[in-house]
């Protein structure tokens, strides 16, 4: 029998990295829960990242790497503690022997998760924090994103991501965040910061903000990859499985969402047969769980995972529910009203009623503070006065589409339409 190749060094420092993305979030959890910092936590997790690309090159790398990261960078919290001066006082904190001492116990309470990865989620989605420093950190941490990358994911200046999650650790330390999940109330409130999070990166992957790409799959991906994994650490919360329903639907479509060149193509022009069936398969699973977990009224996630499951349903355009879409923003606006969910309801309205009464919707919001500078209001206008027969007011509307949208794929879009018009 010939001997097996030994891995390169290349591959092994690959192994390292690939290794890491995956395992980092849970040995930064728990060793976070050991040291009560989440930034301290991150630096012992990198010491034992820079242990493992010194040791696996020349000897190999263990049979469980992810225990390996996790031994590495705990024995390093053991030493940190035991050196700081405080010695004593951080004993009677965390344990006499933190190798072998359970942690301290959290109140009893039966809606209690023992989970530190769930823990570190809490945490940095705080409210404490800023949306755009939750983001940052939650991507940082959980996500495995370096901070280039996360600059480039934002479009953004590699400084200005690095100081607000240098703020973000700062704050959560000088603030005395505790490192735990919620109870009772509080649970409800902060988790809805943690969805929003979630939501907002996704989000921006879907449609981005700015730049030259319509599409950032990779966030999405990143997104996606966190709502799973918080539905399965909290399998009883109907919001947790209705924010996975919403971004698998959204997910599926995304093949189908740009055009050969990466020009947006709208939802009644889509191949739905490139739509991904199997996202969609997940996307009713996760619905159904979240319906047979609800106690009372749906939630917004809820209301819109039901309203993406009314396109995922549809084969094609014209066969859409428009009529339970336009019922279902209805009950969003009345539970979380918003400019943005009441223009959505608009265009389902247009799809039921016709342009014109959907149209005295749209004229409704004009005045909007939220609305001033968002590009979709004069795009869902320009489609309105289209139907209408106004081309020349639809024109102006989408060249003033065009001209606040800060997305180069979108912004062609929009003034290929308004030329249409002409």
């Amino acid at each position: 029998m010939e001997p097996q190749p030994q891995p390169t060094k290349d591959s092994a420092a690959a192994t390292v990295e690939t290794v890491f993305r995956i395992e980092s979030p849970r040995v930064i959890a728990a060793v976070t829960r050991m040291v009560r910092d989440v930034g301290i936590a991150e630096e012992l997790a990198q010491d034992a990242l820079v242990a493992a690309l010194e040791q696996w090159p020349r000897d190999g790398v263990p049979d469980n790497p992810g225990a390996w990261l996790m031994a590495a960078a705990k024995h390093r919290a053991v030493d940190l503690v035991r050196r700081r001066e405080n010695y004593a006082r951080k004993l009677a904190e965390i344990g006499r022997d933190l190798e072998t001492t359970a942690p301290p116990q959290e109140p009893s309470d039966p809606d209690d998760i023992d989970d530190d990865l769930l823990r570190l989620v809490f945490t940095t989605c705080h409210p404490v924090l800023s949306p755009e420093a939750r983001i940052a950190l939650t991507l940082r941490l959980l996500g495995g994103l370096t901070t280039p990358e996360i600059a480039r994911a934002f479009l953004v200046p590699e400084a200005t991501v690095a100081q607000r999650i240098v703020r973000a650790k700062r704050t959560l330390a000088t603030r005395n965040v505790a490192f735990e999940v919620p109870y009772g109330p509080d649970r409800e409130a902060r988790l809805g910061s943690v969805l929003d999070v979630i939501y907002l990166i996704f989000n921006e992957g879907y449609a981005a903000t700015a730049g030259d790409d319509w599409l950032r799959p990779a966030l999405c991906e990143d997104a996606l990859r966190l709502a799973r994994v918080l539905s399965g650490l909290m399998p009883k919360e109907p919001e947790v499985h209705a924010l996975a329903a919403l971004l698998e639907f959204q997910a599926s479509r995304a093949a189908a969402r740009t055009g050969p060149s990466g020009e947006p193509v709208l939802l009644k022009d889509q191949n739905r047969s490139r739509w991904n069936r199997m996202l969609i398969a997940r996307g009713i699973t996760a619905l159904s769980r979240a319906e047979a977990t609800a106690t009372g009224a749906p939630g917004p996630y809820a209301l819109q995972a039901a309203i993406a499951a009314c396109h995922a349903h549809a084969y094609t355009y014209e066969e859409t529910d428009w009529t339970s879409i336009a019922t279902l923003y209805r009950l969003l606006a009345a539970r979380s009203p918003s400019p943005v969910v009441e223009l959505n309801r608009a265009v389902a309205v247009s799809m039921t009623e016709g342009p014109e009464p959907a149209l005295e919707i749209v004229d409704a919001l004009a005045a909007e503070p939220a609305l001033r500078d968002y590009h979709l209001l004069p795009s869902v206008r320009g489609d309105l006065l289209l139907r209408l027969g106004r081309t020349a007011q639809a024109r102006a509307e989408f060249e003033r589409a065009a001209a606040l949208t800060r997305n180069a794929a979108e912004r062609e879009m929009l003034l290929r339409r308004a030329g249409e018009t002409a």
